[in-house]
């Protein structure tokens, strides 16, 4: 008994404590739910509403059987989102490499940010869609081609926030270099680094998004590869538009916890900044 009490007076309080910051988003999902059920039910409306989710037969086992797996490209959306993260890893590890030495290199050499600066602000603005042809044609094949994709697409914001973020070092820092003959060893880890982390990760958090964005549309145009962009693509051309729906949620949500990854991350490693 007393142990029960214990548990219900610790949940108590922690509710208490977390109340505010966990009442208002239920209240406006739930809101946001309710308004949908009634906008799928006006006349003519093809969208489903979000009780479709559990009524339709298709859906709710997708829901239910998350991981079962019939070979080939019949498998639950665990594995068709698996399939896109390991894309994303591999694309979005690559970007960040090279987009976050690239941007040190070019931050600390005013000459060649000078001459670089047009080209990555022009490429930086191509579409991801627009890579996938040209990927095929030169990769031949769908994996490397779709990789390909989310690491052009995601290396521009990082590579550009890494390379303001070693430009806007304060003066006072680089002339304490000077006075104090720190080796290039001391100043990247002492100065540079710590400087330019906020910038950094900001440019991550932008570039996880932009992949996460990439690889959906990429899957989508590329076919016979699995993944949540080409499930997606398969379920709308058989127009069950339900699944279509389950499909986006595991996407947003997906999404929202690559982004708060990144962000647990820079508060682990730059709590101050």
């Amino acid at each position: 008994m007393r142990r029960n009490s214990a548990r219900s007076n610790k949940f108590a309080s922690l509710w208490q404590k977390n109340k505010d910051n966990i009442l208002p988003p239920l209240i406006g999902i739930l809101g946001f739910l309710i308004l949908w059920e009634l906008f799928a039910m006006l006349p003519g409306m093809r969208l489903p509403g979000p009780t479709s989710l559990w009524t339709d037969e298709r859906t709710r086992i997708l829901l239910l059987y998350p991981f079962y797996d019939r070979g080939g490209l019949d498998k639950g959306l665990f594995w068709q989102t698996m399939a896109s993260l390991g894309r994303v890893a591999q694309g979005y590890s690559l970007a960040a490499l090279i987009g976050i030495g690239t941007g040190i290199l070019v931050g600390t050499q005013p000459l060649i940010n000078k001459a670089l600066d047009p080209i990555f602000q022009f490429l930086r603005m191509v579409a991801p869609l627009a890579w996938v042809p040209i990927a095929l044609v030169a990769l031949q094949q769908n994996q490397p081609a779709a990789i390909f994709v989310i690491f052009i697409t995601s290396v521009w914001p990082i590579l550009i926030n890494t390379t303001e973020g070693v430009r806007q070092i304060p003066q006072d820092y680089l002339n304490v270099r000077r006075v104090l003959k720190l080796s290039n060893h001391k100043f990247f880890f002492k100065i540079l680094l710590p400087s330019a982390l906020p910038y950094i990760f900001t440019g991550l958090r932008i570039g996880i998004g932009l992949a996460w964005l990439a690889i959906i549309a990429a899957e989508i145009v590329m076919s016979g590869i699995v993944g949540i962009g080409f499930f997606i693509w398969d379920a709308y051309q058989q127009n069950y538009i339900s699944e279509i729906i389950l499909a986006v949620i595991y996407i947003g949500a997906v999404g929202l916890i690559l982004d708060r990854a990144i962000a647990y991350l820079h508060k682990l490693i730059a709590p101050q900044s």
